[in-house]
């Protein structure tokens, strides 16, 4: 499916299903924001990255939470789906913002409960090794989305997962990426308890070398 959106590009990846709160102050925006309220359309977060946009999320605006005495405004939207940009203009038709002609990727949802269930469990033991607890989830309703910048992704990274349509694929792209950080932490954190031993005595259990 193709159509035309009104673009707020920003140098960050945000999800379908995800939450994301904005700080509007651009006259703009201001101006996207009450097209938004007025006529109720969604808008374009476009990922400039490497100097360029090509794929993005389509938001919908759930609530302003606040406006400001100079017209800006606090608001929170929420991702829809993901696009890949056609054609991109500096203005759209007599806008102050930009737009795009757009082509919607199509989601493709065969992920697995053994991939995902194998994801969760990865997940759960990079947060042990760091300390932190884990977000609470739904294990029913989380998705690839739902973590996935609580993982230590790279914005490049994020990007990356973003244009990946499949369900599956993306739980093993986040799989593949918690099997390279877990060494990673695991010996950080073997380095730190070194550390914390330095000028210590250490009691070490005796070898027991009867048998050779």
């Amino acid at each position: 499916m193709t159509t035309t959106l009104p673009m707020f590009p920003l140098e960050l990846v945000a999800f379908p299903e995800e939450e994301l709160s904005l700080h509007i102050f651009e006259q703009r925006y201001q101006q996207l924001l009450e097209d938004c309220v007025e006529g109720r359309i969604t808008f374009g977060i476009p990922t400039y990255i490497d100097k360029r946009l090509e794929f993005g999320t389509e938001m919908e605006l759930l609530k302003v939470v606040k406006r400001y005495p100079s017209g800006a405004s606090d608001i929170i939207c929420k991702g829809v789906r993901v696009f890949k940009l056609i054609d991109f203009y500096n203005r759209l038709d007599d806008k102050l913002y930009a737009g795009a002609v757009v082509h919607f990727i199509d989601a493709i949802d065969d992920g697995t409960v053994v991939v995902r269930d194998n994801f969760i469990n990865l997940l759960n033991a990079f947060y042990n090794e760091l300390d932190i607890e884990t977000p609470a989830v739904d294990v029913n309703k989380v998705t690839s989305y739902s973590l996935s910048h609580k993982m230590g992704l790279s914005v490049a990274q994020e990007y990356k997962l973003l244009q990946i349509a499949s369900e599956k694929e993306r739980y093993l792209f986040l799989i593949q990426h918690l099997k390279t950080m877990l060494p990673t932490v695991q010996s950080i954190n073997r380095t730190k308890e070194i550390i914390k031993l330095n000028g210590h005595f250490k009691n070490f259990d005796p070898l027991d070398f009867e048998e050779y």
